[in-house]
C-alpha cells in the first residue's frame, strides 16, 4: 500500500473515532453522548455506584483515545517516511542526472568517432541525416505516449527557425568531419574556439561585456589551441579547417538561437517554446537539407555501394549514436532541473576531462610530452573559463 492510501486509511479511522477531533477537543454532540452513557449505565443492574458506572465510561474512552493517539503516530511516521524519501530523491538528483549527462556526453561523441574513423564511413551528411531522423522517430513516439510535451509545428514558426536550423545543419556536419580526420582530444581543445567567438559576438551584436578573468581564460585558450596544433603528431590540415569551419557555425548558431527565440516563442500557441520542442523542430527541418546535400554531393551512391552498411554492428552503433545525441538533449534538460546554470557549465568543462582521455586510450592516439602538456593546459583553461563567468 502507498502512502497516499496509508494516509487516507489513518484519516478515515481517525474521522470515525468516536472522541478524536483535529484539535483534540469534545463537541457538544459528544458530550450529549457521554452524558447519555453515564445515566443508562447507571440504571442498569450490575453496576453498583455512580463511581463505578464513570469508571466504565473513562475506560472506554481512553480506550479509544488510546486507538485515535496510535492513529496520530502512524501520521507521524507516514510523514516522517515520506519526508526522508524526498531529502533523499533531492540529495540523489543532482549525482545521477549529473552522471546520465556526462555518460551520454562521452558515449556520442565516443560512438561517432567509431563509425566515421574506425569503420571508414565517408559519409557524413548521411550520417547526420540517419541520425537525426532517429532522433525525430523516438521524440515524436514519447509525445504520442504522453512522456514529453510540443508544440505544434506551424508553417509560421517553421519559417521563423529556418535561419536557426541551417547553420545547425553546417554545425553537424563540419563537426562530424571535423572529428573523423582529427583526434579526439584535440577536437576538445580547438572547441575552445567557439567560446572566444562568442564572447566576441555578444560584445558587437548584444553589447555584453565580459570580466577581466573571461578575456584572460580565452588568450589562454588561444596559446592552448596553436600550441597544441603545433605538437600535434596527428596534424592533418583538412581536419583542422573543418574544425574552425565547425567552431564558427556553433558560435552562429548560439548567437542567431537568442535573437530568434523570441520571435519564435511569439510563432506557438502557447507562447512559449520548450527544450523538446526546439530539438523536434531542428531534427525535423534538418532532414530535408540533409537529402538536398546527399543528391548534390552524390553521398547516396557512396552509401549504396559501401560495405561496411552491410554490417550490422554498426548499424547498432550508429542507431546507438541518434539515441545518445537525443539523450543529451533530455538528460541536459534534467540536469538543470536538478542544478543551476552555473554548475551545469562547469559540469560540462571538467566532463571534457574524461572525453580526452578516453579518446586517447581508445583509439590509440600518438602524443609527445609538449602534445599531452597543451591538450591538458587546454583543458585548465575551459575550467577556468567556466569559473570565470560564473564570477
Amino acid at each position: 500500500m502507498t502512502s497516499d492510501l496509508k494516509l487516507d486509511a489513518i484519516c478515515q479511522e481517525y474521522e470515525g473515532s468516536e472522541f478524536g477531533s483535529v484539535n483534540e477537543k469534545v463537541t457538544i454532540g459528544k458530550r450529549e453522548n457521554i452524558v447519555y452513557k453515564i445515566f443508562d449505565g447507571f440504571l442498569k443492574p450490575g453496576n453498583k455506584s455512580f463511581i463505578n458506572v464513570a469508571t466504565n465510561v473513562v475506560r472506554r474512552a481512553t480506550k479509544r483515545g488510546n486507538q485515535s493517539a496510535v492513529g496520530a503516530d502512524l501520521i507521524l511516521q507516514v510523514d516522517g517516511d515520506d519526508k526522508r524519501e524526498h531529502d533523499s530523491e533531492r540529495k540523489s538528483g543532482p549525482l545521477l542526472s549529473g552522471i546520465a549527462y556526462c555518460v551520454c556526453s562521452c558515449s556520442m561523441i565516443l560512438l561517432n568517432k567509431v563509425v566515421l574513423s574506425s569503420y571508414g564511413f565517408n559519409a557524413g551528411i548521411s550520417l547526420m541525416f540517419y541520425q537525426n531522423l532517429v532522433s525525430v522517430v523516438v521524440v515524436v513516439a514519447l509525445d504520442i505516449f504522453g512522456v514529453v510535451s510540443t508544440e505544434k509545428l506551424t508553417w509560421k514558426l517553421v519559417r521563423v527557425w529556418i535561419p536557426v536550423n541551417i547553420i545547425f545543419v553546417g554545425m553537424l556536419v563540419t563537426g562530424m568531419y571535423s572529428l573523423k580526420y582529427i583526434n579526439i582530444a584535440m577536437v576538445t581543445i580547438l572547441k575552445n574556439v567557439t567560446n572566444i567567438l562568442t564572447a566576441s559576438g555578444e560584445l558587437y551584436i548584444f553589447q555584453k561585456r565580459q570580466n577581466q578573468k573571461v578575456w584572460t581564460a580565452m588568450f589562454l585558450m588561444i596559446i592552448s589551441a596553436i600550441s597544441g596544433g603545433i605538437t600535434d603528431l596527428s596534424f592533418d590540415a583538412v581536419g583542422y579547417s573543418w574544425q574552425i569551419m565547425n567552431c564558427i557555425f556553433t558560435a552562429s548558431y548560439s548567437l542567431t538561437l537568442r535573437r530568434v527565440m523570441d520571435t519564435a516563442k511569439q510563432s506557438t500557441r502557447s507562447g512559449s517554446l520548450n527544450e523538446v520542442t526546439m530539438v523536434l523542430l531542428n531534427n525535423a527541418l534538418s532532414i530535408p537539407f540533409a537529402i538536398f546535400f546527399i543528391l548534390i554531393f552524390n553521398e547516396w551512391e557512396y552509401v549504396y555501394k559501401v560495405d561496411v552498411i552491410r554490417i550490422p554492428m554498426f548499424w547498432f552503433v550508429a542507431t546507438a549514436s541518434g539515441v545518445l545525441g537525443l539523450g543529451i538533449s533530455f538528460t541536459s534538460m534534467w540536469f538543470l532541473n536538478q542544478t543551476s546554470p552555473t554548475t551545469y557549465s562547469l559540469v560540462g568543462s571538467l566532463n571534457k576531462i574524461p572525453i580526452s582521455i578516453a579518446g586517447i586510450l581508445v583509439f590509440n592516439v600518438p602524443l609527445s610530452l609538449p602534445n599531452l602538456f597543451s591538450i591538458l593546459f587546454g583543458l585548465f583553461a575551459g575550467v577556468f573559463f567556466a569559473r570565470a563567468k560564473m564570477s
